[in-house]
């Protein structure tokens, strides 16, 4: 069988490798503490749940139009409105199945051979693996620690030129937990506006914030119709497996994204948008509670990464992942993270799964219990004192 080239193009998320790594190690009797999956603990809200087992009941298990169901597009355009400061209705919003299609959709969409795509590095990797798939030149702006992981400016205008086609935002970050901030957007809507830019705006962790808050650079002058937004349900309302999110974006871009939807998946199973429904309507007191255990978490992992030597650790304001820094050890980020899982049995993701410029470090989950953190944490300084004798 002779593949087609442009397959030799795709990457993957780490995470899944390193899950069956340490899934081989529990077959074999070992005790593996789960940091690597970027998933919530909690159980979908009951809610939700019960309005997808009715919507089953009802009948909601056929085709429906490939853009989503008309009522959870209006509650879906009535929420971001409220939450960025913008107006939008039903036509601006596609469901889809997960959020990651969105990014899939909109880059075969508007990048063409050559076409040069700017993304956050270290970032989620399915950016730069949709890029290059497309024929793009995928362009990295280094997110820095000494910027708590938010970018510097002058490396961002050094990077755009007359072949940036597109520019991805993601705030709160993914692996960083990294906020951007108005300043930041700003210089991006400025470069944006005056070149006539597409921003994706990754905003998945939106409502995952712990200092600061949520700052939608659709909002910004000139930004509404030169900006997709790309949210869904898994991290916000533990739905992950549930396969529900979708993009916001000006009605002529929405109708190109919903025809490559119909040629693709045809719709997004419509109990599940009924779920979303629910989600939208009933859950917020549940979200509440799963960002404020989130919180208490961050609080308690980072310090305790800190106290750790050799180890430093940013205090992230979003998302539900630590990035320390374990330059110090003089091991590349791979080979400290499998010596973590082989000799400490947790279970962590290297910096270089999301980029090269998360050489030097390694992404933590913290959706886990506060047990199995300290006992995560306990291993790792056990494991670097070893290191160090």
């Amino acid at each position: 069988m002779k593949l087609a080239k442009r397959l030799s193009r795709l990457g993957t998320e780490t995470a899944f490798e390193v899950l069956v790594k340490a899934k081989a190690l529990e077959a074999q009797g070992r005790d593996v503490v789960h940091l690597e999956i970027g998933e919530p603990d909690f159980p979908t809200p009951s809610g939700v749940v019960s309005a997808a087992n009715a919507a089953i009941e009802q009948g909601y298990t056929h085709y429906c139009a490939s853009a989503g169901l008309t009522e959870l597009r209006e509650a879906i355009a009535r929420e971001v409105s409220a939450t960025r400061n913008i107006s939008v209705d039903a036509d601006w919003v596609v469901v889809t199945p997960g959020a990651k299609p969105i990014m899939f959709y909109l880059i075969l969409a508007l990048v063409e051979e050559g076409d040069e795509v700017i993304y956050p590095n270290p970032g989620f990797p399915i950016y730069e693996s949709m890029i290059n798939f497309a024929g793009g030149e995928p362009v990295p702006l280094p997110l820095l620690e000494k910027f708590d992981f938010r970018f510097d400016v002058n490396q961002l205008r050094e990077r755009v030129t007359n072949r940036t086609k597109l520019i991805i935002v993601n705030s709160p970050q993914n692996p960083t937990g990294g906020l951007l901030t108005e300043d930041d957007l700003a210089a991006i809507a400025e470069i944006a506006v005056k070149r006539d830019i597409v921003v994706l705006s990754d905003e998945i962790y939106g409502k995952i914030i712990y200092d600061g808050r949520h700052h939608s650079i659709a909002s910004l002058p000139g930004m509404i119709e030169r900006t997709v937004i790309l949210d869904g349900f898994s991290k916000t309302y533990a739905m992950t497996g549930w396969r529900l999110g979708y993009g916001v974006m000006m009605p002529l871009l929405q109708a190109h994204i919903s025809r490559l939807v119909t040629n693709s998946v045809s719709c997004t199973a419509p109990f599940t948008q009924r779920a979303g429904l629910e989600a939208l309507a009933n859950a917020q007191k549940e979200v509440s509670e799963m960002v404020a255990e989130f919180r208490r978490r961050r609080d308690f992992i980072w310090k305790a990464l800190n106290e750790i030597p050799g180890i430093r650790c940013v205090c992230p304001p979003g998302a539900f992942y630590v990035f320390p820094n374990i330059k110090s050890f003089g091991m590349t980020s791979s080979a400290f993270a499998d010596y973590l899982l082989n000799s400490a049995g947790v279970a962590v993701l290297s910096g270089t799964s999301f980029g090269e410029h998360g050489e030097g470090y390694i992404r933590i989950s913290y959706a886990n219990s506060m047990e199995n953190l300290a006992k995560a944490v306990e291993r790792i300084g056990q494991a670097v004192r070893s290191l160090r004798r």
